[in-house]
């Protein structure tokens, strides 16, 4: 398995904190996000998305069809995230379109040791496969890769 965690690009700031929408640099990211993405994913990759406004819009950039799910909506648990992809039994690729510091939390339970409060930029992907050993899981880090990156 394959789990590709987004976190959603530059929003504007406001309330209700479900319908902020992305800003130009926010739509500029996940545009450039999106096209480096399709080129790097196979094309049944599943997509989950949080229900607000400006991860919709991030992931419309990459896909026209794709899972809401009110569960990764902001405040959601680290375990949540990892329940609603199966990690690590899900088959094929993963693409989950979320929010901090949920997406942190879950980097940190997938990598031992890191630093408690790890933050992803805006609009960044951390790409993770899942390697078994000997009936062990073991999860690898891919890349890391940000929208100044491309």
């Amino acid at each position: 398995m394959d789990l590709i965690l987004w976190r959603h690009a530059e929003a504007e700031d406001g309330v209700p904190d479900a319908a902020r929408k992305l800003t130009r640099t926010g739509l500029k990211q996940a545009k450039s996000m999106a096209e480096w993405l399709k080129s790097e994913l196979p094309e049944d990759v599943r997509v989950i998305v949080s229900p607000t406004k400006r991860t919709q819009q991030t992931a419309t950039a990459f896909a026209s069809d794709f899972e809401t799910n009110e569960e990764i909506a902001p405040g959601a648990s680290a375990h949540t995230v990892l329940a609603v992809t199966d990690w690590p039994n899900a088959q094929g690729t993963v693409l989950l379109v979320g929010h901090q510091p949920t997406l942190g939390e879950t980097a940190g339970l997938l990598i031992p040791n890191i630093p408690a409060g790890l933050s992803f930029k805006k609009g960044a992907v951390w790409w993770f496969s899942c390697e078994v050993k000997q009936d062990i899981v073991k999860p690898v880090l891919r890349t890391v890769m940000y929208p100044d990156m491309l």
